[in-house]
């Protein structure tokens, strides 16, 4: 069985991992030319904040995973950002949908840039489904954390309200898409983007509320 699939009937039956056994969450590595190691201190700073809040046990040594590895099912958070473009090509997309459709998660995080090349490779992943809009009643909303107005805004760029749209598959939330937000900057040391503390929290209380949504269900 793979190691998501049984992280997954452990975590629902209310048990807690085996001290021994860490777990990780990972990030996305693909090709195109897209930076897709953007904001190198934002996931460890994340897995530090559920640590400590949610009592997880993650391993702070957060993982790279390429697209096309069959790695990707060790991990039941996977996490993408950058700034540029992205390349899957058939193999890799077909490996990602396996990834997902069999209890995986990804988070995209736009950092900006990324929105336009992002798109089209996902409708290779899931030639079927479209981004959807997510109501701000959506649990992913309500966990820890309470975000009655949906997604922070974290950074400004085009000064477009920030939006969290979703893929769903099967009836299941198998992927979120951070548009306009940039979750990741406010995840980042503070003397990266001199962000105030306020903003830091709520970013990283709405990462927190992600991997309590994937980590519970």
């Amino acid at each position: 069985m793979k190691k998501i699939l049984l992280i997954g009937i452990i975590l629902l039956a209310g048990m807690q991992l085996p001290a021994q056994r860490e777990y990780q969450i990972a990030l996305l590595k693909y090709r195109g030319g897209g930076d897709w190691y953007a904001n190198p201190t934002s996931l460890g700073n994340l897995v530090k904040f559920c640590n400590e809040q949610l009592h997880t046990g993650i391993n702070e040594q957060v993982a790279t995973v390429e697209a096309g590895s069959q790695d990707v099912f060790n991990y039941p958070f996977v996490h993408m950002t950058g700034h540029g473009n992205v390349v899957f090509d058939a193999s890799e997309a077909q490996n990602i949908r396996n990834y997902l459709i069999s209890g995986g998660f990804l988070h995209i995080d736009d950092n900006y840039g990324l929105d336009p090349f992002i798109r089209p490779q996902m409708k290779l992943v899931f030639p079927e489904l479209d981004f959807v809009e997510l109501p701000f009643d959506h649990p992913v909303y309500h966990q820890r954390f309470n975000f009655p107005a949906g997604l922070p805004k974290i950074h400004e760029h085009d000064g477009k309200p920030a939006q969290g749209f979703g893929l769903i598959y099967d009836g299941r939330l198998v992927c979120f898409y951070s548009y306009e937000c940039d979750l990741g900057d406010g995840w980042e040391n503070i003397e990266v983007h001199n962000d105030p503390q306020a903003t830091r929290l709520q970013a990283l209380q709405m990462g927190a509320n992600l991997i309590q949504y994937v980590f519970s269900r």
